[in-house]
């Protein structure tokens, strides 16, 4: 399918994946607007690293439609490529690369020039506060600055959608709240969805939330929609989100 123009950078219909007799993710649709960040919360093994990479290209859905802006994932994953930054839960990086170097890298790789790159490779490095470990190798930084440097690669080609996947793994507390103060900077002309068992951190930053368990969307809306709709007090998003869970568990019998 195409994807017709909409304020909404990202657009999944009715998607399921499967491995074999596995369905990690099952019959998920949502959508993601301009200015908004969205937590992605769910035990793990609950689907939402295969579902972020689906959004990436990086998979295939079994079926269903994926849109990032107007392009199909399927169809046009170059395009697809080009408007996305993604930071997947491992942090790929080339340990034996001196930081600077490797933003300068992947700042090439997505086709801007040395002039270009040098600026955007400035203003990721000064967003991502790596500074102090730019000269360094990557091997040799912390596990806190290499996600840092992973998030500063996601963002040096100035993408229109962010998919991070478990961004906070690794920071200390001081560094969770400067991520949660940057998260709300980024989503500025930006769609951001952030994948986290980490509550806490969806609660912080989010203007609504998607909770999957089994590769099932449970549900989608703002705490205080969700608790309307449960039928539940104000309550904390963990007390939601086990309620579902439970619910859930409940229907499946």
């Amino acid at each position: 399918r195409t994807c017709p123009g909409s304020r909404r950078l990202i657009r999944v219909e009715h998607v399921t994946r499967t491995y074999g007799q596995l369905v990690a993710v099952d019959d998920v649709s949502f959508s993601v607007d301009r200015n908004e960040i969205v937590g992605f919360v769910g035990p793990n093994g609950a689907g939402k690293s295969t579902m972020l990479k689906m959004l990436s290209t990086y998979l295939a859905p079994t079926r269903g439609t994926i849109c990032i802006g107007e392009s199909n994932v399927e169809q046009d994953p170059v395009a697809v490529r080009e408007q996305i930054g993604y930071l997947p839960g491992d942090t790929p990086l080339y340990g034996d690369m001196v930081v600077g170097d490797w933003l300068r890298f992947v700042a090439g790789a997505h086709g801007l020039t040395d002039a270009a790159a040098e600026t955007a490779v400035n203003t990721v490095v000064e967003t991502c506060d790596v500074t102090p470990v730019l000269a360094k190798r990557i091997r040799e930084c912390s596990t806190g600055f290499r996600q840092r440097v992973g998030l500063a690669s996601a963002l040096v080609h100035d993408p229109a959608v962010l998919l991070l996947d478990e961004p906070t793994h690794g920071f200390d507390p001081l560094q969770v709240m400067a991520f949660r103060d940057l998260l709300r900077q980024l989503k500025t002309d930006r769609a951001v969805l952030f994948s986290t068992h980490i509550i806490a951190d969806v609660e912080a930053v989010s203007d609504r939330v998607l909770m999957i368990d089994n590769g099932r969307l449970l549900a989608d809306g703002t705490v205080s929609e969700l608790c309307a709709e449960a039928q539940l007090p104000e309550t904390s998003l963990e007390n939601l989100f086990a309620h579902l869970v439970a619910t859930a568990g409940v229907d499946d019998v």
